[in-house]
Order: structure tokens, then sequence, then C-alpha cells
């Protein structure tokens, strides 16, 4: 049986042909992923079937009811998980549960049976505000929230991204679990393991389908997309190779929020020149360390150094010699790329001399010339992504922090991301990057691995893998990760 049938699909934006011409189908009960690369038109497909959107040409249903002249009967079968975090960061685990049951005139209590094995990891933290949670756990109350009204379809707009690999994993499982209900499953996912967990998917780009299988036969037929050939650097000869002094020294610091300790007495150096990776589950302490080494949060106790100056006397100076970009995107949306460039180069003190011929410079080498007077909103996912790297070490810094800088980013352009550190790194720029993909772990020259606050390993990939004796970074941070004694929250 047909859950959804979408025919000869058509959505413009202005002269942007975000879908043309798009058919698919999904059985009923089936875990359907629709994948394809930043600005293919996975989530203006997504808000076409929960009637958030309206098409231009052709028509779509969900359980047999019309997209355009039956939305109420849609919205009452679909349950929606965009990919940005949709619930209310000031109201706590229950009261978002309660609201979004309400909205559809249901209770918890009624609903409860279908989100039982996803709400129970957080129902102990039911009076805690949602925007207080982990990545982990908010993906958990979005979801349950998603589920409360016993949707026969489910729509997850990239569900994980920033959320760490064991909880991923354990995400998925759950969402296995849903087969009992008979509940239609579809999904975007940049994530390669994830995609294998669907049963059929469709690649998307450019707007139109490319191809419909098993995730084996498009991951196959489409490797130049998803499977990108790796970057060739030996890590551990680079590492040989980088110069003595360090640019990061920490020793015995400690963060802690009264009796809990987000961040609990760790030490470690950093290289000049490195691409240090720092790794942990979701609340293992990595934002707070980051934090701290940033200068916007000062240590408990403890002492540490970052380009030669104190991270608890010296903030301010550290803030002018380093470079930042957080897992949330920092430039301006409604400023064009050049106009953003100038901004911040500016704040960074560069005189205008310098920061024309520069732009000039990096425009060119991002290939991004011909769009220097786009405004930055209207980018690709991946394009603000590399447009931000390269903004935050625009001023040629010592060091640059990177938190999460790829998540939800295809793979493609994660490479060229990683192309682009590799070329700062090798201009003396030490990267000290936070990430979930433990396929970038291994571009690190060293890793650290973090849990319950404190450093559980430190090495090369090649070192620790040897270490733990597992074939891959995702099987050690597994293993470690799952040593954790305090909950992700």
């Amino acid at each position: 049986m047909t859950s959804i049938e979408v025919s000869h699909i058509s959505k413009a934006y202005g002269n942007v042909k975000a879908l043309n011409d798009v058919s698919f189908s999904v059985d009923r009960g089936e875990v359907f992923g629709l994948i394809g690369p930043d600005g293919a038109g996975k989530t203006t497909m997504f808000r076409l079937l929960c009637t958030l959107l309206l098409p231009d040409a052709g028509q779509a249903s969900v359980d047999g009811f019309d997209v355009v002249t039956q939305i109420n009967d849609i919205r009452r079968r679909v349950g929606y998980m965009p990919g940005k975090f949709s619930l209310y960061e000031d109201l706590t685990v229950r009261e978002n549960l309660e609201f979004f049951a309400t909205l559809f005139g249901t209770t918890v209590d009624a609903g409860y049976d279908t989100i039982k094995a996803i709400y129970s990891q957080i129902e102990r933290f039911s009076n805690r505000k949602a925007g207080a949670l982990s990545g982990g756990m908010k993906q958990k109350l979005a979801l349950s929230c998603a589920l409360v009204h016993q949707p026969s379809v489910l729509v997850l707009d990239e569900p994980t991204t920033g959320v760490d690999p064991v909880s991923r994993k354990e995400l998925w499982d759950m969402l296995g679990t849903l087969k009992q209900h008979d509940i239609t499953i579809v999904a975007a996912t940049p994530y390669l393991d994830e995609v294998r967990r669907c049963e059929r998917v469709a690649f998307l780009n450019e707007g139109q389908i490319q191809g419909i299988g098993t995730p084996d036969d498009i991951l196959s037929r489409f490797a130049h997309v998803f499977n990108p050939p790796g970057i060739n650097r030996t890590n551990d000869a680079t590492t040989t190779a980088l110069p003595a002094d360090n640019v990061i020294e920490v020793q015995h610091l400690v963060k802690a929020f009264g009796s809990f300790h987000a961040v609990d007495d760790i030490s470690f150096t950093v290289k000049r020149g490195e691409i240090f990776g720092f790794l942990g589950a979701n609340g293992a302490g990595k934002t707070t360390a980051m934090h701290m080494l940033t200068g916007l949060n000062q240590p408990t106790s403890g002492t540490g150094t970052v380009a030669g100056f104190d991270i608890s006397t010296q903030h301010e100076q550290i803030k002018r010699h380093i470079g930042y970009m957080s897992q949330r995107f920092s430039l301006y949306a409604d400023l064009t790329v050049a106009e953003n460039i100038r901004l911040f180069g500016g704040i960074y003190g560069m005189s205008d001399s310098e920061i024309a011929t520069k732009t000039d410079q990096l425009l060119e080498r991002l290939q991004f010339t011909d769009h220097r007077n786009d405004l930055v909103g209207a980018l690709p996912l991946g394009w603000k992504q590399k447009l931000a790297f390269s903004v935050s070490i625009f001023h040629e810094p010592k060091i640059v922090f990177l938190d999460e800088p790829t998540g939800g980013v295809d793979p493609a352009t994660r490479r060229q991301f990683w192309e682009l550190i590799y070329d700062a790194a090798g201009r003396g720029i030490t990267v000290f990057v936070t990430t979930h993909y433990m396929d970038e772990a291994e571009y690190c020259d060293r890793i650290s691995i973090m849990v319950d606050g404190k450093i559980s390993a430190i090495g090369t990939p090649l070192e620790l893998k040897r270490r733990y004796d597992m074939p891959d970074m995702d099987h050690v941070f597994t293993l470690l990760a799952r040593q954790a004694t305090r909950s992700s929250d």
C-alpha cells in the first residue's frame, strides 16, 4: 500500500527551481531516505509534503489526501521534525510535549505508547527547560513531540545533525521500533551510516531525482557525491614535522557549576600548525572547555595559555589573536558576501587596502568571485560554512577554533572544507576542531576524546586505533563514549 505519492512536482523561488518535475512513491511502513547535497531541494520537498508550502505544478498525496486541497487531513496524519530545533527552549520537557499534544487535540497519556521507547530516556528530566538539554536530548524531545499525536507518517529533515555518533545510533534504533506501529518514515541525512538504515533512498540533486534504489545501489552509482576520494595526508608523518612550540598549554583545568564539574581536571598541549581534534559525546564537556580556551568563560581552577596569553587573566587578548567558528552560523544573512568579509576584516583591525586585496584573493580561492554581491542568507549551507571558516581566519590568527563546523554538510562539501583546513594548517595556523563525523577525526594530526568531563584518550588516530584494537575512529569513539557514567544532558 502506498503512503506517499509524488507526481511531477515543481517548485520555484523566483528564478531558482528548487524542485523540477519530481516523482517518487513511498510504501506504507517503509523507511525511505531523501538524500542529496546542500541546496538539492530536500527541505522544500518535505515542506510540500507537510503542507507548509504549495507546489507550482504537479500533484502529491499523503495517505491518499491531496497536499493542496486536503491540508487539515494531512496535518493530522503527519509528524514533522525540521532541521532546526523547533521546540520552545524556555518551556520544560513536559510542557513542550503537552503543548504539541494539545495542538492535535490529544494528550500525552493517549500517545504515550507511541513515544515510550524515546521519551522514557528523557522523562526523568521532564521539569528541565528544553534549552538546557544536550543536542542528543533535544532531538529525542523533538522526535517525541512529532510523534505524540500518533501520526501515520513521520518526516525527518536531518534529525541528528550536531548529535554525537553514539546518540545518533540510539536515535535510529528508536526509529526502527516505530515500524511496529506501521509508521512510514521519510528522512534526510548527510551521514552515510544513517543512509544505510533506510530501505530505499531517492537521490535528489539540483531539484531533480537522479536515481531511486537501495542505499548500496545509490551510494555506489553516485560515489563521487557521497564517497569522494579521501584527502592524501599522512597524519603521523605530518605530526613529526610540526614545529616544537606549543600554542595551547592546559594544566589541571576545571570548570564547575555548583557541585557539577563540566570539565574535570584536564591537561594537554597543542603545537603550532597542528590539527587537533577535540572529541566527545554530547554533554562530555567539549564546548565548556572550548569556551574557556577562547576567553568566553573563565576556569574554576587550573591554568592554561592560548597563543601565549593566560586564559584566566588575559581573555580579551586571546580573543584578538584567535579565529572562532561556532556551531551556529555566525555571519550576517542580510549582508552580501563582500560586506561580511569587509565587516569582519574591520573588526579584526585590518586596513581598508588590506581588506580589499585579501577579499579579492579569498573570493577567487573559494570560486565565489561571481557571488561577491549575493546575500549570504541565500547561499547553500556548504557555501556558508566555507565562507564562515575563511572569514574566521581572514586576519591570519595563530589559532582557529572550529565547533562542529561541518554539521549537516554533504560529504563532497565536507571534503572541500577540510582542504581549506589543511591549507590553513600549512600556513602555520593551528586548527582546534570538534566534530561528530568520525571520518573527519581520521584527518586530524592528534585527537583527544572527552568522557564525563575528563580526557579519556589522546593520541594520533593511528595510535588510538592500535591502542584499542579497533578498525576505525568510529569504533574507538563508541567504545569510550559508552563508558560514560553521567548522562548527556
